[in-house]
C-alpha cells in the first residue's frame, strides 16, 4: 500500500487519497505519475484519467458512478461533477466458486454460552419485557423504574450525580464554572446484581402495534416473536392493552412460526381485562421476578463457534470504511462462515451496484431470484415516493468520501466477506442456514440491527469512520473504527481499531484473526463492549416502507 494514495481493484479509474493531499503535488504509483489540480482531503477519490460527461467511474472494480462534466486527470471527484450510477444484474448458470480461508487456528475453538432448549447458544441471558402496542409504555416505564435498581441492573446516573454537583455549587454561591465538567475516566457507581448468571431485564418500548397497515402488525408480531425466541433471551413478560391490532395470538403464532418446540416462559397481561393498573403491574412484577429469579439457574457452558450467528453492520461511515474495517469484518465473517457458523448481511440499500456479485455466489437460482425481486420491490418502492437508493449517502457520508450510494454499496457490501449466499430473507425473518443469509432491511443503523437481533444474531459487528453510539437490547454489538483518529476521539464508543490497514501497520487477515478472537471474548462475557458499558439499548422496528 503506497504511503498516501491507493488503488483498492486494478480495474478502477479513481483513487483514494489515504492522508490530505496538496494541489499541484505530484504523485508516483504502479509506474503512473499524477499531478493533483486541487487539494483532495484524506479518504476522497480523484481522477486517475480525464472522463468525459457520462463517462463511467470504477471503483472497487465495479461501476460507482458517471461524469457530470469534463473531470481531468488529478481532479478531485465529489458530487458537482459526478452522479450515483451502477450496473443491474441477472441470473445466469455461472456460479462463482469460493477458497475457504485456512481455519486451523479455530478448528476447535469454543466459547462459554448459555444453552437453550431448541439446540441454539445464546451470548447474554437476558429478560426481556415487551408491549405490543405503544399505549403500554408508561407501563414498561414504571416496570422499569420498579425493577431495575433493586435488583442490581440500574447505576446511579452518571449526569444526575453530574447536576447534583452543580445545585451544591448553586446553592453555596460559587461559580458553576468551577465545578469540574465530566471526562472520560468518569464513572457511575453500580450496585452488585441480585441474580449474577442474569445480565439483566432489556425493556423494548416502540411506537407501534396499532393504527398501521395490517402488514404493520404481522411485521411487529414477527420482529417482537424474534426477540423472545432469541438464543440471549430467557424468557418474555408480555404487556397488552386488549383492542390494539396486534394481538397475542398473533406473536404466539409468530413465535411458533419460528420454534415449533418453544418451551421458554412467556407471561402475557392484558390491560383492559385487568381490575386495575396496580393490580396488572404488581403481577407483572412479581412473575418477572421469578422469571428472572428461574433465569438465573442456567449458566455459561462450553460450545463450539459454530453456534455463532453474526449480524454485520456499518454506520456513520466514511471513505475508509470500505477499505479497513468492512474488509476486516468480511475476513473474520469468512473464518466464522468456514467453521460451521452463521453470518447476516442487511442494508439492502447499501447492496445497490454490487447485486451481481451477490446472485453469481448464491448458492441457488432460487436464493439468487428472492434477492433481485426483494432488492426490485425495495428500489420501486422508493422510486413511487419520488427517492431512491441514489439518495442514500448521508451529508456526512459525503463529506468524508462516499460521494455515490454505489461508492458506499461496494465498500459495505465487503462486510458479508466472499462466502456462498445460503438464503435471503424477507424482514423479519428468521435465519435457519449456516452460511451467509442476506436479511432485507434499511440501511438507517438502529433499524438494521434492531431487525438482525430479530432474526436470530447473538452477536454484532459495527463499522463505522464517523462515530456512532448504536447498541442492541439483547446482542452484544462489537464496534469498529475505520481510522485510528476516531478510536482516539471516541474512545468510549470503539471497540476495536482497524486504522493500522490504513496506515500500514497491520494487514487485514491479521486483525480479523483478532476480530474474530474478540468476537469469542464478548460471546463469552469475557468482555463488555462500550455499547453495553453505556447502556446504549437501541431498538427501532422498522415500519415497512422507504427507509434508506
Amino acid at each position: 500500500m503506497s504511503a498516501s494514495i491507493l488503488k483498492v481493484h486494478p480495474n478502477d479509474n479513481i483513487i483514494v487519497a489515504l492522508r490530505d493531499l496538496d494541489a499541484s503535488q505530484k504523485l508516483e504509483y504502479e509506474g503512473e505519475t499524477f499531478v493533483l489540480s486541487e487539494k483532495v482531503p484524506a479518504k476522497h477519490k480523484f481522477a486517475a484519467q480525464q472522463f468525459e460527461v457520462n463517462d463511467v467511474l470504477y471503483m472497487y472494480g465495479v461501476k460507482v458512478g458517471r461524469a457530470q462534466k469534463t473531470i481531468a486527470r488529478g481532479e478531485r471527484i465529489h458530487v458537482d461533477n459526478v452522479i450515483h450510477a451502477a450496473d443491474g444484474a441477472s441470473i445466469s448458470d455461472t456460479q462463482s466458486s469460493w477458497q475457504a480461508p485456512d481455519t486451523d487456528r479455530w478448528e476447535n475453538a469454543t466459547f462459554q454460552g448459555y444453552h437453550r432448549a431448541n439446540g441454539s447458544v445464546g451470548t447474554a441471558n437476558y429478560w426481556v419485557v415487551i408491549p405490543l402496542v405503544f399505549c403500554e409504555n408508561r407501563n414498561l416505564a414504571t416496570m422499569k423504574e420498579a425493577l431495575l435498581k433493586p435488583l442490581g441492573y440500574g447505576q446511579e446516573s452518571l449526569y444526575a450525580s453530574y447536576v447534583t454537583e452543580l445545585v451544591t455549587a448553586y446553592n453555596s454561591g460559587a461559580e458553576l464554572d468551577d465545578v469540574p465538567e465530566l471526562d472520560a475516566t468518569s464513572n457511575a457507581g453500580a450496585r452488585p446484581r441480585l441474580f449474577p448468571n442474569v445480565d439483566g431485564i432489556k425493556f423494548l418500548s416502540h411506537t407501534l402495534g396499532c393504527g398501521g397497515t395490517a402488514e404493520d402488525a404481522a411485521t411487529l408480531s414477527g420482529l417482537l416473536a424474534g426477540y423472545i425466541a432469541h438464543p440471549n433471551v430467557a424468557g418474555a413478560t408480555v404487556l397488552s392493552l386488549g383492542c390494539q391490532k396486534v394481538q397475542i395470538d398473533h406473536l404466539k403464532a409468530e413465535i411458533e412460526r419460528r420454534d415449533p418446540n418453544f418451551s421458554k416462559p412467556v407471561h402475557y397481561f392484558e390491560q383492559q381485562k385487568s381490575a386495575s393498573e396496580k393490580e396488572m403491574l404488581s403481577q407483572a412484577i412479581r412473575v418477572t421476578f421469578k422469571g428472572v429469579s428461574e433465569a438465573n439457574r442456567c449458566k455459561r457452558e462450553s460450545a463450539p463457534i459454530s453456534k455463532l450467528v453474526l449480524g454485520v453492520e456499518c454506520g456513520g461511515s466514511d471513505g475508509f470504511s470500505g477499505i479497513s474495517a468492512n474488509p476486516v469484518i468480511g475476513s473474520a465473517s469468512d473464518r466464522l462462515v468456514a467453521s460451521g457458523g452463521s453470518v447476516i448481511l442487511a442494508e439492502f440499500p447499501e447492496l445497490c451496484g454490487v447485486e451481481q456479485n451477490l446472485v453469481d455466489r448464491s448458492a441457488s437460482p432460487e436464493i439468487a431470484e428472492r434477492f433481485l425481486k426483494l432488492m426490485k420491490a425495495y428500489a420501486d418502492a422508493a422510486a413511487r415516493v419520488g427517492s431512491g437508493f441514489d439518495h442514500n449517502p448521508s451529508p456526512g457520508n459525503i463529506m468524508d468520501g462516499l460521494t455515490t450510494d454505489a461508492i458506499k454499496s461496494a465498500g459495505a457490501a465487503l462486510k458479508g466477506g466472499s462466502s456462498p449466499v445460503r438464503a435471503v430473507l424477507d424482514y423479519p425473518e428468521w435465519v435457519s442456514e449456516n452460511g451467509l443469509s442476506l436479511l432485507c432491511t434499511p440501511g438507517g443503523d438502529v433499524e438494521s440491527t434492531t431487525a438482525m437481533a430479530g432474526a436470530g444474531a447473538n452477536m454484532i459487528v459495527f463499522s463505522t469512520g464517523l462515530g456512532t453510539p448504536t447498541g442492541n437490547p439483547v446482542t452484544p454489538v462489537i464496534k469498529l473504527s475505520s481510522n485510528s483518529k476516531i478510536a482516539r476521539n471516541l474512545s468510549d464508543m470503539i471497540d476495536f481499531d482497524t486504522g493500522p490497514v490504513i496506515e500500514g501497520t497491520a494487514t487485514i487477515d491479521d486483525l480479523a484473526d483478532d476480530l474474530l478472537e474478540l468476537i469469542v471474548r464478548t460471546a463469552s462475557g469475557e468482555n463488555q463492549t462500550c455499547a453495553q458499558v453505556l447502556g446504549q439499548d437501541d431498538f427501532i422496528p422498522w415500519k415497512r416502507g422507504v427507509s434508506l
